[in-house]
């Protein structure tokens, strides 16, 4: 493992066994005011609205986040191209993704030093790479049906720039988010190593029905060819539902020694194809915080958010995992 490795392990020891993911970025995006009814979600703001994109990653570092992850989840060449950009402008939105989480973290970080009392961390940035299905924007990405002319080459080959910008630009971690098929998961694994990254990843799964992988692969079949990776430190899951997660940690424990992260979403679920979330049928009554808490108690070493939570929520976690008052 490398310095950065390191540093997240330097961060669990300070807090007591647990590390602050961040929380929904397109959530409270559009509780700024930007609209991004388009095929490049949240990384929209890229082009139109960096500033708010800024203001966010301030947000939850105020909250009490450990770490923040950049605004480049649904950011691709591919996607960029088609929007009628050339490669170089697309290359350097990428980048701007991670320059603005750093100034964030940095000028945040400046400040909390003044104040001699602050009980804050100089947080870690994970530069975020969604899932294939997340660039397709059709809701792919919660079932891993990606087609039968997708297959492994075209998959690293998809990923494959946009991680070497990303890394280039200097985040302290890789975050691959919300990958649903063992495909995808073995593509990036091989990737990581192909391109000897020299940063530690974390690669977090989605899952439906908190037993199986989004495609309903078995996870022990994934978690055997990360399991053989160095390069991925942290395995998970991100964007399911928070009544898995349970049982998910459980799961993951017996299959893996990695460091477990979790950070699902709401407990809405996303229709990918109306673009629109939808209610729960059966909501937990148990607030976020408390079911974070016991995630923590089974196993995970890092807890956040995704969609539909905000700092709110952050802020609610870090204060009883790292018994704040």
């Amino acid at each position: 493992m490398g310095s950065e490795a390191g540093a997240v392990e330097e961060l669990l020891a300070r807090n007591g066994g647990v590390v602050v993911i961040d929380g929904g970025l397109a959530t409270q995006l559009e509780a700024l005011g930007a609209v991004f009814n388009d095929p490049l979600w949240s990384a929209l703001c890229l082009i139109r609205d960096p500033h708010l994109i800024k203001q966010v990653h301030l947000q939850y570092l105020e909250a009490g986040a450990d770490i923040l992850v950049t605004s480049s989840y649904q950011a691709t060449i591919p996607g960029f191209l088609s929007r009628g950009m050339s490669l170089e402008e697309g290359e350097l939105l990428l980048q701007r993704s991670v320059k603005l989480a750093l100034e964030a973290r940095d000028s945040f970080w400046k400040l909390a030093q003044q104040n001699e009392e602050n009980d804050y961390n100089c947080a870690l940035v994970a530069a975020s790479i969604g899932s294939y299905g997340a660039y397709l924007a059709d809701g792919s990405e919660y079932s891993g049906k990606y087609g039968p002319g997708i297959d492994l080459e075209k998959l690293k080959d998809f990923h494959r720039r946009r991680l070497q910008v990303l890394v280039d630009a200097g985040p302290d971690l890789l975050a691959f988010e919300t990958i649903p098929n063992k495909l995808e998961a073995q593509a990036i694994t091989e990737l990581l190593d192909e391109e000897n990254i020299q940063i530690p990843s974390w690669i977090c799964f989605s899952s439906m029905d908190g037993e199986h992988l989004s495609s309903g692969e078995d996870f022990k079949d994934c978690l055997d060819i990360l399991n053989t990776s160095e390069k991925v430190s942290i395995v998970g899951i991100n964007c399911a539902s928070p009544l898995f997660v349970e049982n998910l940690i459980r799961k993951f424990k017996k299959l893996t020694k990695k460091l477990l992260a979790v950070y699902p979403n709401s407990g809405e679920v996303w229709d990918g194809r109306a673009k629109k979330w939808l209610q729960p049928e059966c909501a937990s009554e148990k607030r976020f915080d408390l079911l974070a808490k016991r995630w923590h108690e089974c196993g995970a070493s890092l807890i956040g958010g995704c969609c539909r939570t905000t700092p709110s929520t952050i802020r609610s976690i870090s204060r009883l995992l790292k018994n704040k008052p």
